[in-house]
């Protein structure tokens, strides 16, 4: 495995009720997971290969508890990623041994579909970020703060949790838009559930 480095934001929905019990080593809202992380990288490389300004996304689900395993993913990867790109981030998916958050994901994946190319749109805006792929035919997320019931106000909250694999601090908030679908790999709507949005800071091995 090259040595890598990769800095930037990650974010996004996923089918439990806001705060997600994942966070707090629970079963998640309702038995199963379904969830989308998407990573857009502001400075990275994987040895010669420069990283800057790719995204990629993975999109799973699990039958149960997300550590229990046995998870179905998918890699999207933006197509104006080049070659080299391309094949760096099949390493860090499908490689052993190269470092967190890959590692641990891959550990409780039991089937990873091939990867789909497809053009990324992203707003990054805090928790108020949105983004799609390929035109949202693909993915779709609209994200913002929780609201308070009573009196209809945003909500700023944030876990920080020193142990986190794919970051370490989040604001929490709710997806006003969730959906995922391709080619028979779907996922529930997650409109209206948990999204998160997080700065990371990863290098390996």
């Amino acid at each position: 495995m090259e040595r890598w480095s990769m800095t930037g934001a990650t974010f996004g929905p996923c089918n439990c009720d806001w705060g997600c019990p994942c966070n707090f080593n629970v079963a998640p809202s309702y038995g199963f997971c379904d969830g989308v992380y998407v990573w857009s990288v502001r400075e990275g490389r994987f040895g010669d290969v420069p990283l800057d300004g790719v995204n990629f996304a993975w999109a799973g689900h699990s039958p149960g508890p997300l550590h229990e395993g046995d998870v179905t993913a998918l890699l999207v990867v933006d197509d104006a990623a080049g070659a080299p790109q391309r094949d760096a981030l099949e390493a860090l998916w499908r490689e052993p041994g190269a470092g967190l958050p890959f590692d641990i994901l891959n550990s409780v994946t039991s089937s990873l579909l091939d990867t789909v190319y497809a053009p990324f749109e992203i707003e990054l805006a805090g928790i108020n970020t949105r983004a799609s792929i390929d035109g949202g035919r693909i993915f779709e997320v609209v994200q913002s703060r929780v609201k308070n019931p009573v009196t209809g106000d945003e909500e700023e909250l944030y876990l920080d949790k020193p142990t986190g694999f794919t970051s370490t601090r989040s604001e929490l908030g709710t997806s006003e838009v969730g959906r995922f679908a391709w080619n028979g790999f779907s996922l529930v709507d997650m409109s209206g559930k948990y999204a998160e949005y997080a700065e990371f800071d990863y290098a390996g091995p």
